[in-house]
């Protein structure tokens, strides 16, 4: 992989407000409509400044070389990308993706870092570990209940999300199997494994823990075309959103950046 390019006003992973560590966003979405609203929902829900969440768009550029040692922790973004297709059906760009991710959970489980994946991180973390992702559990855009597991309501970072919460799904796979190493920590009526752990610090949810109402009507514009729904329901399924109370999942990334932010 690369060496990590040079950041305007920012340089290389290093001290910046209050001699914090940044944490770093690797997001996959082509549309930049998606993109920067999933950037701007990172940032606000996270309290975190953008010198303090560096973004790398895999979509467009290999994945820099990384030096873990000087961030705070790695946060993987949603995508229309799925670890369950077929080789033939995916483009160079998601090959290219799953490549330099596969590489970089070497090291980030091994060392056990931070490292939050959201909906699509699933996917990758899931695959990584051995657990099987595929289209059984798939879930329509839309809200849905989530309830914690007893290791989920005892866990540091779900355990800050009440034991049963409203969140913001859609997806094409999701995981059915778990292997015995890995601690699940939540599911839905419809989905088995809505949030699981390995080792202490590396966590990923099948919700978006990033996405209230707008946000979603944003997604369900960018992907209107994507298959994920008939492009005709968009307008009710944007509706739908608006009047669903989704408050609680953004309380994730906050609890993310507090156990995590380091000096």
């Amino acid at each position: 992989m690369p060496e990590w390019p040079d950041w305007p006003e920012q340089g290389r992973c290093g001290r910046y407000r209050g001699g914090v560590l940044p944490f770093v966003l690797l997001a996959t979405r082509a549309e930049d409509a998606a993109a920067e609203d999933e950037y701007a929902a990172m940032l606000r829900f996270s309290g975190l400044s953008p010198a303090d969440l560096i973004r790398v768009r895999l979509e467009r550029e290999p994945l820099p070389m990384l030096d873990l040692d000087a961030c705070s922790g790695v946060i993987l973004g949603g995508s229309p990308y799925n670890a369950s297709d077929p080789a033939t059906a995916k483009s160079a760009a998601q090959m290219r993706v799953e490549k330099d991710l596969a590489v970089l959970l070497d090291e980030v489980v091994a060392r056990d870092i931070p490292f939050l994946g959201c909906c699509y991180g699933i996917g990758a973390l899931g695959t990584h570990q051995g657990a099987v992702v595929d289209r059984q559990y798939g879930e329509p855009v839309g809200p849905v209940t989530v309830r914690l597991s007893e290791a989920g309501r005892g866990d540091p970072l779900t355990g800050v999300l009440p034991d049963e919460f409203t969140a913001f799904v859609g997806h094409k796979e999701a995981i059915s199997s778990l292997p015995a190493h890995a601690v699940n920590l939540a599911a839905s009526p419809s989905c088995p494994v809505q949030a699981f752990r390995v080792g202490r610090n590396v966590y990923a949810t099948q919700f978006h823990p990033e996405l209230d109402a707008q946000g979603l009507a944003t997604r369900v514009e960018a992907y209107k075309h994507y298959g994920y729904f008939a492009p005709e329901e968009a307008e009710r399924l944007k509706e739908v959103a608006r009047s669903a109370e989704v408050v609680h999942p953004p309380e994730l990334l906050r609890r993310f950046v507090q156990l995590y932010a380091r000096n």
